[in-house]
């Protein structure tokens, strides 16, 4: 192999792993943050909707730095595949970045008013769950397939085909995982009645959770061939298997662990935990398919020099967000005081 074949080859998968580290730090990071929006239509009472806010106001804003960086490095890295997944998902896309905006004013107005609080209220709880929605079903319209055409190597799907039953069963999905990461976050930051009832929360989204995940599985493998002969032929049971036994021994230690009440941290680790095992399982089924199952990330990579610039910005900067992100929760870390706050 030429040796620009080499770098080319290396430098698009070490892309392909840098994007998909960002998105699932935002996903870990902003999934109990969007979760904790969308709690707040389950706790009416203005004094535990400010121990609530309060637990994620130093930290919510920086975990958007890596959905940045996640939607930042596809256009710069695979050009292609940014230009035939966006048009395929524009509307869904631009729901979440408005939700997102409103959310985040919703929560600094919310503080500046005693008037218009509860109209903020309400819309930071829509604005979470908007958000949460459509990025299950973009991720959703992903895994289904997108329309393109090959000679012209453009989007050739309709504004609507994003909306399917599959899509929608994925953005329920999220949201419900969402949910759970929130309610155990707050088991973590708070104490009395409160964490109470995100236990309680808790032990019904853990379930209502890992049944969309197995929904989504068990439906996920008929949508495309390839993604049923990854799992279903060869060495594909034996992790399909693996994969399953993992996620339903995080399930069920979850459970156990939220009805400890001296269990406090272990429940947000294990809620993560199956994230983190949805995320490989999605790995597996779309490698090297940056669009499933139509172009490899090899196909749809920037020339390589591009690349090698990009990953050295990357290299330096990368580590830095890491180390403040952090720090933050370091610094701000410990349970949250109902009568003072960040506010």
């Amino acid at each position: 192999m030429p040796l620009a074949e080499g770098i080319s080859f290396d430098l698009t998968v070490i892309w392909a792993f840098v994007i998909a580290f960002a998105v699932l730090v935002y996903v870990v990071l902003d999934g109990f943050d969007l979760g904790l929006g969308m709690l707040f239509a389950l706790e009416p009472r203005r004094k535990d909707r400010d121990v609530m806010m309060n637990s994620v106001a130093p930290v919510w804003d920086g975990n958007e730095t890596w959905l940045v960086l996640g939607g930042g490095g596809l256009f710069a890295a695979f050009p292609l595949a940014y230009a035939l997944i966006l048009p395929a998902v524009y509307a869904p896309v631009i729901a979440m970045l408005l939700a997102l905006i409103f959310r985040g004013v919703a929560f600094e107005f919310r503080w500046r008013t005693e008037r218009w609080k509860p109209l903020w209220d309400v819309a930071f709880i829509s604005g979470s769950a908007l958000a949460a929605l459509s990025q299950g079903i973009i991720l959703g319209a992903l895994l289904q397939g997108i329309e393109i055409d090959e000679a012209a190597r453009q989007y050739a799907g309709g504004w609507w085909d994003w909306l399917t039953p599959f899509t929608l069963a994925v953005g329920l999905g999220v949201m419900a995982g969402y949910m759970l990461l929130g309610a155990c976050w707050l088991v973590l930051k708070t104490t009395g009645d409160l964490q109470n009832r995100m236990r309680r929360w808790a032990m019904l989204f853990a379930p209502l959770t890992v049944g969309f995940i197995a929904v989504v599985s068990l439906w996920t493998p008929f949508l495309q061939e390839g993604y049923y002969s990854r799992w279903f032929t060869g060495w594909g049971w034996g992790l399909a298997v693996v994969v399953a036994a993992l996620t339903a021994a995080a399930f069920f230690g979850l459970l156990t662990r939220l009805r400890m009440a001296s269990a406090e941290l272990s429940p947000f680790l294990l809620a993560l935990a199956l994230f983190i095992l949805c995320f490989g399982g999605l790995g597996v089924s779309m490698f090297p398919y940056i669009v499933p199952t139509e172009v490899t990330i090899w196909e749809a990579a920037a020339p390589e020099k591009s690349q090698l610039f990009m990953l050295i910005g990357a290299g330096i900067l990368i580590p830095i967000i890491l180390a403040y992100t952090a720090f933050a929760y370091w610094v701000f870390r410990g349970k949250i005081d109902a009568d003072s706050g960040y506010h």
